[in-house]
């Protein structure tokens, strides 16, 4: 069996001790790097991850409550309100009451929403592309199963 730390090799300058073996510690340090190179490449577009994905889900899934949009993401229900008050002010997504459920509000993607995605997600998978370049495809598809073993394995209290 190898040895924990040969599998994640540092110089001594980099040296952190009892936190090398630490997954937490590896995938937080991973997590910053990624998210600090999304942020360049969505610079200039108004837009987050969680708009981002919001705009994703409603496209995915024309007519979702803003309620089953939360689900999806892990976002809490509170949260929730003001996010899609951002993306419906911004004209990307249109809101209408549920017909099924009047209590409801059944969401749709404007054009603009539509275009601004299209814009993302071609940065997005340019960022994507140099964060994991020298992964094989068979590296990247074992790297998404193991992070989603990992996300079925959350609390699941979202509300």
């Amino acid at each position: 069996m190898q040895n924990v730390s040969s599998l994640c090799p540092m110089s001594r300058e980099n040296d952190v001790g009892a936190l090398a073996p630490l997954i937490g510690y590896h995938l937080r340090r991973a997590s910053g790097a990624f998210a600090s190179d999304f942020a360049a490449a969505v610079d200039g577009t108004g837009m987050r991850q969680v708009l981002i994905g919001i705009l994703a889900v409603v496209e995915g899934t024309p007519g979702i409550n803003q309620g089953a949009v939360g689900r999806v993401l892990g976002i809490k229900r509170a949260n929730m309100v003001s996010l899609i008050n951002e993306v419906v002010d911004a004209g990307l997504i249109d809101r209408e009451i549920d017909v099924s459920d009047r209590r409801a509000f059944s969401l749709s993607i404007t054009e603009l929403g539509r275009a601004k995605l299209a814009d993302c997600l071609k940065r997005i998978e340019a960022h994507e592309r140099q964060m994991l370049a020298g992964f094989s495809e068979a590296e990247k598809a074992t790297l998404l199963e193991l992070l989603g073993r990992i996300e079925r394995r959350a609390p699941s209290d979202l509300s």
